[in-house]
């Protein structure tokens, strides 16, 4: 008897259930396991990796100041990149080789024609003095393949399709876009950066603006 007064007093009374309801609610949500965030490759839906060995070819733009005068250099380049050594060779619009940069851990030596190889530990720092405006080698290792290191130290991938992905500005003040890809749709591992765009206020070269777009893309 005591049992069908309690339940006919909740029929007509339904707070009680709500109540109850709510807390066993607010409960599970409290227990419930938070797992390990997804990583920045499954929130952008890219699969690509950084390759360790690769060759890429294609053109380059440089616009800078010397002397008081706006400068423009224009060619086609190679990186030929394999672990312990890149190889980089920058090319005339004709084709004549203006500048090989090789890199290792230890140092990396410049060769341009009809002048001794200048070398250093350096690679920016060697590059910019021989060539006269900066080529950031030590940076293009990653930025070629759409990966970078953003100015608060986070690890930044680029994807297509994703505004907020397609930007960044690096430690050392290189602003980096990444406007066109092989495939803008595409998110999958083959998918690859077509065009680069780096910029940068520098003390000897005034703002540079340097433009790189991928013609050849080989993993090895």
């Amino acid at each position: 008897m005591a049992r069908t007064t309690f339940l006919l007093n909740l029929l007509r009374n339904p707070l009680p259930i709500l109540a109850m309801s709510l807390l066993l609610a607010g409960c599970a949500t409290i227990t419930a396991p938070t797992g390990t965030p997804p990583s920045a490759e499954r929130q952008t839906g890219t699969l690509r990796t950084y390759r360790d060995a690769i060759d890429v070819g294609g053109r380059l733009s440089v616009q800078y100041r010397q002397n008081d005068k706006d400068q423009a250099v224009h060619g086609s380049f190679t990186w030929a990149q394999r672990p312990g050594q890149t190889v980089v060779t920058l090319l005339s619009p004709l084709g004549q080789t203006m500048a090989t940069i090789e890199i290792t851990p230890s140092l990396s030596t410049l060769t341009q024609a009809g002048q001794a190889p200048r070398t250093a530990a350096d690679v920016d720092a060697l590059a910019a003095d021989a060539l006269g405006w900066p080529l950031p080698v030590s940076g293009l290792r990653d930025w070629l393949q759409g990966f970078a290191v953003d100015a608060d130290g986070g690890r930044f991938i680029a994807t297509p399709r994703n505004t907020e992905n397609s930007s960044v500005t690096t430690g050392d003040g290189w602003r980096i876009r990444y406007p066109s890809w092989q495939d803008d749709a595409d998110m999958s591992a083959r998918n690859h950066p077509k065009r680069i765009d780096l910029e940068r206020s520098t003390a000897r070269a005034g703002d540079v603006a340097m433009r790189i777009v991928i013609d050849t893309w080989q993993p090895r």
